[in-house]
């Protein structure tokens, strides 16, 4: 017969058959079955109290202007983040570390100028990416190789510069046309003369000047030693040539000089 071990060791049971309390929705956010919907709250940073298992977060419509270092909790089971309509005007290439498991990203109606490849480094997994409606007037390739399993990119009404630096992205463009959507919206603003001209119009040709004239990084780095180079070596050569000329100058009239005078003779 065993021995009753009284109510204390019951309710020690009873607790660890407890199910674990899940996390706490942020208070600002409206939480169900993995979505987080933080839209519309003024929020001025991402909120860091969130679930493990969320695989949906809105955050559009606040006034997030920074996503800084690490700005997003450990999240390995995200799918989906949505930031448009926020003041996002800068994203730290650690912004979105922790997000492999992304799919879809939505950046759209901000205030972005300039990204970097190493911010889209962690995103092995995304599929689609909206950069409507920023402030982008060139994007760097590299931005769009650091995503290989992308399908579907937007770039709508941003203020494109259509010079010579545009031409990586094009080409990139070109040749990935089936990933590009809404290509009628995606238009020149600088130059005047080409402002709504659409980008995907130009053809190879459009860009034959800047092919002939453009330089490669190696090349810059070649005339960038060889300009200083030669200008150190142009001073020593005309200061050789100079000092050799003043020294033959010279020696060539030490004769005349050092000539003993003619005696006079004496009647």
């Amino acid at each position: 017969m065993g021995c009753w071990r009284g109510p204390s060791t019951v309710l020690a049971y009873l607790l660890l058959l407890r199910p674990l309390p899940s996390p706490a929705c942020p208070a600002a956010c409206r939480c169900s079955s993995g979505e987080v919907d933080c839209s519309k709250h003024a929020l001025r940073e991402v909120p860091q109290s969130l679930s493990t298992n969320t695989s949906t977060l809105w955050l559009g419509y606040n006034f997030i202007t920074v996503l800084g270092p690490h700005s997003f909790p450990s999240l390995p089971g995200l799918l989906l983040l949505s930031l448009p309509h926020n003041h996002l005007g800068m994203i730290h290439s650690q912004a979105l570390v922790g997000l492999g498991a992304l799919q879809e990203l939505d950046l759209s109606n901000n205030y972005l100028t300039v990204l970097t490849p190493e911010t889209f480094l962690p995103l092995t997994s995304l599929v689609t990416l909206n950069l409507g409606s920023n402030r982008l007037g060139e994007l760097d390739p590299g931005v769009l190789h650091a995503l290989p399993q992308l399908q579907a990119l937007l770039l709508q009404d941003n203020p494109w510069v259509c010079s010579c630096g545009i031409l990586p992205l094009w080409r990139w463009l070109s040749r990935n046309r089936e990933k590009v959507q809404e290509k009628s919206l995606l238009l020149c603003r600088v130059p005047e003369q080409l402002n709504k001209y659409p980008i995907m119009a130009f053809r190879n040709e459009s860009f034959r000047q800047c092919q002939e004239t453009s330089l490669s990084a190696q090349q810059y780095i070649v005339f960038l030693i060889i300009g200083p180079f030669s200008f150190v070596a142009s001073i020593f050569f005309c200061t050789f040539m100079g000092s050799t000329l003043v020294v033959y100058h010279n020696l060539s009239r030490e004769p005349h000089c050092w000539r003993r005078p003619r005696s006079r003779r004496s009647h």
